[in-house]
């Protein structure tokens, strides 16, 4: 890495207010593994607050001030289904009228923008607004993308064990979910082939966090910095939201390192703890 990457790593950090000096060298070696092995496709995966949207930007920003790269970044989060389809779902079960968890996303929308990117064509960009529920609108991503950065608090998930599903894992499982239908059916989409296509990428990392509580404490920091006003949740409602992922984010805690290339495991305060990369990293 030149010292005009690190330069930049080091300003977007800075503004980002990111102040572990271990995230330059991380940042660094993807920059590395992408130009010498031809990535062309990056997934990053992380809990909510994690840092994983942040550090896809950065990455986005750093190989955009090179000619001979185009990259695009496909988010989850742009992707979600309409409220009104959202809303249409609880039928299957109430708790699908909250967004996130897997069945709540255009699939097919999300993999026809990655094959088209791919196959170098341009591609449809949903754009949702998380305040008001719902898409806004839609942006067309340029032809021509030779990187595709592809991020989500899901992305790369294992469809979970079916014994692992029996037991409610607290109490919006317990009290809303009783039968274990809605965790039964959110684990049957995410096994479907659209999900998995998604999380197939070159090389993939992924944001380990510390605790459950940890992410709370994080996606409250979050709201509290970004959606101030009458869109803010207290923390008692973030607490509800965030139990709808919990089981799939524990689960990943435990399956994702087996297939990641590189797993970032963090403390508390979003330091960096450690950085293990697989053997057979590509």
């Amino acid at each position: 890495m030149n010292q005009e990457d690190s330069n930049f790593i080091q300003q977007q950090l800075s503004i980002n207010g990111i102040t572990d000096p271990a995230y330059t060298p991380l940042i660094g070696k993807l920059v590395r593994e992408i130009r010498s092995s031809g990535v062309r496709t990056l997934g990053i995966a992380g809990s909510q607050g994690s840092g994983k949207s942040t550090i896809a930007r950065i990455l986005k920003g750093l190989f955009e001030q090179e000619s001979r790269y185009q990259v695009a970044l496909l988010s989850l989060d742009d992707y979600y289904k309409t409220r009104e389809e959202r809303l249409a779902m609880q039928q299957t079960h109430p708790l699908f009228a909250v967004r996130g968890v897997p069945g709540t996303h255009d699939t097919a929308a999300m993999l026809a923008a990655k094959t088209a990117l791919l196959a170098g064509e341009e591609a449809v960009l949903p754009k949702f607004d998380k305040g008001l529920d719902d898409r806004v609108g839609r942006e067309v991503l340029p032809s021509g993308t030779n990187l595709l950065i592809l991020e989500g608090w899901c992305f790369g998930a294992s469809p979970e064990p079916a014994n692992r599903l029996e037991r409610a894992v607290n109490a919006l499982e317990a009290d809303e979910d009783p039968l274990g239908l809605w965790r039964r059916e959110v684990n049957r989409h995410l096994a479907n082939e659209a999900y998995q296509s998604l999380f197939a990428v070159d090389y993939f990392l992924f944001f380990k966090a510390p605790s459950i509580d940890a992410i709370l404490d994080w996606r409250l920091q979050q709201e509290q910095t970004v959606n101030q006003g009458p869109r803010s949740m207290s923390k008692s409602a973030l607490q509800r939201f965030i139990s709808h992922y919990q089981r799939i984010t524990e689960w990943m805690l435990i399956d994702v390192p087996s297939h990641a290339n590189v797993v970032v495991e963090l403390n508390a305060d979003h330091t960096i703890a450690n950085v293990i990369e697989r053997n057979d990293s590509a």
